[in-house]
């Protein structure tokens, strides 16, 4: 039993678990199951899905929410479904319909022409039922007062936009886009164009740069394992941050940096964000300036 307990007591409890939500809960409480299974109680998620959604939920753990932030700027992925004819007051399907109109006898080319118009550099504006805020209140709640109010178009980037299927009054929809981007307003913008209406009548999250869904585990089959196995499936903070460059210090180096201290003398003359390792460890997130020196600027404690 000691054996056992020391090896328990040896799982890392920090790192980032890549979680595959189901539809039907929030992303908070699937992280509030997460946490419990895992015993940690240091956490929080990347960007949310709505209840509605499925997929991937990056979520972070102990140390490793100090690299969340560096999360919430990935470029993400989708898939979704298109329901014609039918628009709601929240976009999507937890909405209540507000207009329904017929749906013309659309065609892949037809679609096509209008997907066109999406990619690339697009203003969207946001939706009413959304976190964001008006005069210090959020989006949401004035919607949920029946409130309405104008909001300023949003620049976003759809770098791809696919159709996946027709099956009128459906359609499905691969998009892969950046920051800020709301597949919901996306589906309002596409039924308009086609002149018919449409609300998001599915989604699923297929990544969220650098992860991938295919790399996530369910939460039904986080629930059968045991608190070890499960902590055993944490990814190392900065595989999080594999697109920046890497510094590496010394042990003298690594002391001051820990402490704060920027690093001067270095033979890397690059600028901006880096990794930083030293000991043989991850030490967290610093930023060069272009002549060889270093300020830390998220440090994670050491293990």
């Amino acid at each position: 039993m000691p054996f056992v307990l020391n090896s328990f007591l040896m799982m890392p409890a920090n790192g980032i678990l890549l979680l595959d939500k189901p539809s039907g809960i929030t992303s908070n409480a699937a992280l509030a199951r997460a946490k419990r299974i895992l015993g940690i109680k240091k956490a929080g998620h990347t960007g949310t899905l709505d209840p509605m959604a499925s997929g991937l939920l990056v979520l972070c753990f102990g140390e490793a929410t100090k690299v969340s932030a560096f999360l919430l700027d990935a470029d993400k992925a989708y898939e979704g479904e298109l329901h014609l004819g039918v628009e709601t007051d929240s976009e999507d399907a937890e909405g209540e319909v507000i207009a329904e109109r017929e749906v013309p006898p659309l065609t892949e080319v037809s679609i096509e022409s209008v997907l066109q118009a999406f990619r690339g550099d697009i203003e969207q504006v946001p939706p009413m039922h959304s976190a964001l805020k008006h005069k210090g209140q959020r989006l949401y709640d004035l919607a949920r007062r029946g409130e309405t109010v104008e909001r300023p178009p949003r620049a976003v980037t759809i770098y791809q936009l696919r159709l996946l299927d027709i099956d009128l009054p459906k359609v499905r929809i691969a998009v892969r886009c950046s920051k800020g981007t709301y597949i919901r307003s996306l589906a309002r913008d596409i039924g308009q164009k086609l002149g018919c209406g449409a609300h998001l009548s599915g989604l699923r999250r297929t990544s969220s740069a650098p992860f991938n869904v295919d790399a996530a585990i369910s939460l039904e089959a986080l629930d059968k394992l045991e608190r070890g196995p499960a902590r055993s499936l944490l990814l190392r903070p900065d595989r999080a941050l594999e697109h920046l460059p890497e510094v590496h210090l010394d042990g003298e180096q690594t002391r001051r940096a820990r402490h704060g201290q920027t690093i001067a003398g270095l033979t890397e003359t690059q600028e901006g964000l880096v990794r930083i390792y030293g000991d043989d460890a991850f030490v967290g997130i610093g930023e060069m300036d272009g002549q060889g020196r270093l300020r830390p600027k998220r440090l994670l404690a050491p293990d």
